[in-house]
């Protein structure tokens, strides 16, 4: 796009009629010396401007981010699935139905005794995950060492037990699992030393 300066508003026009003289002595020599030797800039008044619209990439259906709202969800889960979209999220999520329900629900804050989207301890989290899939779990994390089947070779999906404390295996190294006081749902690294795996089927 291009604009022609008005002449009325032409900048060659001469100001010295226009404006009053300023008063240089209060300056330093070197500001004197630095106004005496900067160029005189002088606009044609036929001058115009004009500027480049920027290179726009447009990507065709790119894939939307949806977080959906019903009655029965809650502002807790609206948040953890958002959280689930901007964290890093293991490739062994994808396809492997618990670790996507799981998914969720990063981002949702530790409560002791929390069993929903508002907060969840542990067990709690864990039960809650597998019951989106018609699995029935205790609340004890003590009472996981009697569930399911143990494995040696654990799949994304299947639960980790130690003492104290269960989580959900997310492979590579990595487990999803409510932590404790002052910290949320997250992906991070298995800290247990010598866990037991449980593998648990419908």
């Amino acid at each position: 796009m291009t604009m022609a300066i008005p002449a009325s508003a032409s900048p060659s026009e001469s100001r010295s009629s226009n404006l009053p003289p300023v008063d240089v002595s209060a300056l330093t020599a070197e500001a004197r010396a630095a106004l005496a030797t900067s160029p005189v800039v002088t606009v044609s008044a036929e001058a115009a401007w004009g500027f480049e619209a920027p290179a726009i990439t447009v990507t065709a259906n790119p894939k939307p981010v949806v977080v959906e709202r019903t009655a029965a969800t809650s502002r807790s889960a609206e948040r953890a699935a958002a959280a689930a979209v901007n964290n890093a999220i293991p490739q062994s999520v994808a396809g492997n139905a618990v670790l996507e329900v799981a998914a969720r629900y990063v981002g949702v804050p530790y409560v002791s005794g929390g069993a929903s989207p508002d907060g969840f301890d542990c067990s709690g989290f864990v039960s809650y995950v597998y019951a989106q899939l018609g699995i029935s779990l205790p609340r004890s994390s003590g009472d996981y060492y009697n569930v399911g089947v143990r494995v040696t070779e654990p799949q994304p999906g299947d639960i980790i037990v130690s003492p104290g404390h269960v989580g959900i295996y997310a492979g590579d190294g990595l487990q999803i699992d409510a932590p404790r006081p002052g910290k949320t749902i997250q992906f991070r690294g298995i800290w247990q030393s010598n866990p037991t795996y449980v593998r648990v089927t419908g």
